[in-house]
């Protein structure tokens, strides 16, 4: 079993379809180990504010088997990819850790480098793996998180 971190955020009808999405992972994958909420500014774009959280689980799906799965649960909560990369989401899943794995696997980046460049990831990261160590960085998310300008971007915790 390979252990898992992804990130989930969304910015429309988010409530629904956070709550949604993590039943699906659920359904899907099993136990779930969940940080704190985290609602946020919009980053590149202008729009309404995001929920966002990393999920941590464990999987046999192989990256690619594991990356079609996950876009298969956006798709289920309509995701729409049409549109600009910077933009408004129903639902969007992102596996950021898979294992220590370090390079593109199956067509996908890991780990992921959102983990270091948004506060709205590196937090919830630290809030369930702070002992945890970047596979390429070598360095705790504690450790990343200390040092993370935390003027950089503005988050606060929610509740669902």
């Amino acid at each position: 079993m390979a252990q898992v971190f992804v990130s989930i955020g969304s910015n429309i009808n988010k409530q629904t379809n956070i709550r949604g999405c993590l039943t699906a992972l659920a359904e899907h994958f099993g136990a779930l180990v969940l940080s704190p909420i985290y609602e946020s500014e919009a980053v590149g774009f202008d729009g309404d504010n995001f929920y966002n959280l990393v999920a941590k689980f464990e999987t046999q799906l192989s990256v690619g088997e594991l990356n079609e799965s996950l876009k298969h649960i956006e798709d289920q909560f309509g995701r729409e990819r049409s549109g600009p990369k910077f933009s408004g989401r129903t639902l969007d899943i992102d596996i950021l850790t898979y294992d220590d794995l370090v390079g593109v696997i199956d067509g996908v980046q890991l780990p992921r480098d959102e983990i270091t460049k948004n506060a709205f990831v590196l937090l919830p990261m630290n809030d369930i793996a702070a002992q945890e160590v970047h596979p390429e960085l070598q360095v705790t998310y504690g450790r990343l998180w200390f040092f993370f300008d935390k003027d950089s971007q503005n988050l606060w915790q929610v509740t669902l």
